[in-house]
């Protein structure tokens, strides 16, 4: 099993999804108008969701007997996410973070496949459950643009 290529994936894993919760907190915090009570609620779900699965593929790496990326400067380095103004209009927010949300999907793909070369089913389990749940994130906030 080769565990520094799945570390390595994971790592990026753990700083996308870190960012993407740091973004949408954002847009929890300043989301306005129409939608505002639609959206900051589904806002507060998707990042409270977030923090809990950050802490386990954090875990994950440092089951693998490696340590867990931190720090503000260094996850968004890592990560490398675009970021979005906190005065961003409802919409925009909302289309961002399908965005970045595909961005961790990508990474989760990554992931996934430097575990199964590397007969790492634990890791590729929990890449798959990630993957899920981020496309149904990306299909309920398409789902609020259409």
């Amino acid at each position: 099993m080769n565990k520094e290529t799945v570390v390595n994936a994971l790592r990026q894993v753990v700083a996308d999804s870190y960012a993407l919760l740091g973004q949408t907190h954002l847009c929890h915090w300043n989301v306005r108008g129409p939608g505002f009570f639609a959206l900051h609620a589904a806002f507060e779900e998707q990042y409270t969701e977030l923090f809990a699965a950050v802490d386990e593929l954090a875990e994950r790496v440092r089951a693998l007997g490696a340590l867990a990326p931190g720090g503000l400067s260094n996850l968004a380095r890592i990560s490398g996410m675009e970021e979005i103004a906190e005065d961003t209009p409802a919409d925009q927010m909302v289309a961002h973070l399908a965005k970045a949300n595909r961005k961790v999907i990508a990474s989760l793909g990554e992931a996934r496949k430097a575990a199964s070369e590397a007969g790492d089913d634990e890791t590729e389990d929990l890449m798959i459950a990630r993957t899920q749940i981020h496309e149904k994130t990306v299909w309920m906030l398409e789902a609020y643009l259409a």
